[in-house]
């Protein structure tokens, strides 16, 4: 080619190359990054009449709380807090500020037994409806000054606690801070819905399980779909009288532990018979609910093993008499209490009844603000998150009028709801 053919056939690439150039795609590497701004900080500046900061006994007086964003920036007498000029000044005077009440043992896919027996609820409500429900549970416990939930099985509501939990994390709806538990676990034919004919294989409020196999699948699958705690049911009316006999044997719990474990996961037991207990505890699962047949034995054996009692006391019906008994026993053992109301059994937004009900069968009243605190956030794990006003942790924080720590009526007095630095009511 000569060298007037070599310019023509550089010119012709050149000028192709020119016309093609619109649509030739820059790689991602390439491409300029967006410089998208970042949205200015949240600043609270919470000035409260007192502080309970979940463990001292005694009040704060004085003291100011500084949230950025979703954390506690600091906490302590005014003078001595530097306050940025961007903060909102945000005045509670004649309450204390405490930490957001957590309740650990709920259900919020349950509504009041007086308003739809449980069978029914189970086996007639649409799941639909059901969670239509607890998107209002979740609401109305929020706004009554409790900022964390665990649930303690759906009750034949699937996962949808899960879903629930995702819900409020997107902020799509409003509600606590939830640690799920999904299903729960039984022993096949020791759960419900019952009544019906035996021909007829109806479904349970939780999912059955039994042997090395079965339950092997269905802790791992429980997990896998999102729980942050198992739940099995150590004991349950079923048997000779109708009482509440030991289901899985002990062997059988240690698996379910032992599995779960392996993921992280902890473990809690429906324990309400002295036989469930006792195996619960030797399986090692970290929490007995309800805890109706404790021994001062057992009690000796739980705290030994730092296993914590989940009493519901709150639900003790006619069983009243014998719970008291049973609480004072854990009480002088050095138990640890952990407070869960089983709210759902009664009304959503009532759970300060459960820390009530503590203070009235003796648990001295700052032991159980702690219990329904920093208690609760050790035991669920959470003691780096929640449950104390302490600097780092997340700004999960209410304002009751009055002084909780004297009168615990003062509970029932919440002017000030905040989770995680976003208010969700106040004066």
């Amino acid at each position: 080619m000569s060298s007037k053919g070599h310019m023509r056939f550089a010119l012709l690439f050149f000028g192709c190359f020119i016309i093609a150039c619109p649509f030739i795609q820059m790689t991602p590497s390439a491409q300029t990054p967006s410089t998208k701004p970042k949205p200015p900080d949240t600043v609270y500046l919470l000035k409260p009449a007192h502080v309970f900061d979940g463990e001292s006994a005694q009040l704060h007086d004085g003291w100011v709380v500084l949230v950025r964003n979703e954390r506690i920036e600091a906490a302590g007498q005014a003078n001595q807090v530097a306050v940025p000029n961007e903060a909102k000044v945000i005045d509670l005077p004649g309450t204390t500020l405490m930490p957001g009440l957590i309740d650990a043992h709920s259900h919020v896919l349950l509504h009041p037994y007086s308003e739809t027996l449980w069978n029914d609820q189970v086996a007639r409500e649409a799941l639909s409806l059901r969670v239509a429900r607890a998107t209002n549970h979740l609401r109305n416990t929020l706004l009554a000054g409790f900022t964390t939930l665990r649930d303690l099985g759906t009750e034949g509501a699937g996962y949808a606690d899960v879903g629930l939990k995702q819900a409020v994390q997107q902020e799509i709806i409003p509600g606590p801070r939830l640690v799920v538990a999904t299903r729960a676990i039984v022993a096949t034919g020791s759960y419900g819905p019952k009544g019906y004919a035996p021909e007829w294989t109806v479904p349970q409020g939780a999912e059955e399980a039994d042997g090395v196999d079965s339950l092997t699948r269905v802790v791992r699958e429980q997990i896998s779909k999102g729980a942050d705690w198992v739940k099995v049911y150590a004991d349950y009316r079923w048997g000779a009288g109708g009482l509440a006999h030991a289901t899985f044997t002990l062997e059988e719990l240690k698996l379910a532990v032992e599995i779960a474990r392996s993921a992280g996961i902890p473990v809690s037991a429906h324990a309400t018979s002295t036989e469930g207990m006792r195996r619960a505890i030797l399986a090692g699962v970290e929490t007995i609910e309800h805890g109706d047949g404790g021994t001062p034995e057992l009690f000796r054996l739980m705290k030994e093993r730092g296993t914590a009692l989940c009493p519901t006391l709150a639900v003790a019906g006619a069983n009243a008499e014998k719970k008291k008994v049973v609480f004072k026993q854990a009480l002088d053992a050095g138990v640890t209490i952990a407070s869960g109301s089983d709210v759902g059994v009664f009304p959503h937004g009532d759970n300060a009844r459960e820390i009530e009900t503590m203070v009235g069968w003796g648990m001295p009243i700052v032991d159980a603000l702690r219990s329904a605190t920093s208690v609760d956030a050790h035991v669920l794990h959470m003691e780096d998150k929640i449950g104390r006003v302490k600097v780092g942790l997340f700004a999960d924080l209410i304002a009751v009028e009055g002084d909780p720590t004297h009168d615990v009526s003062a509970l029932r007095r919440v002017r000030f709801v905040m989770k995680g630095g976003t208010i969700f009511k106040q004066p």
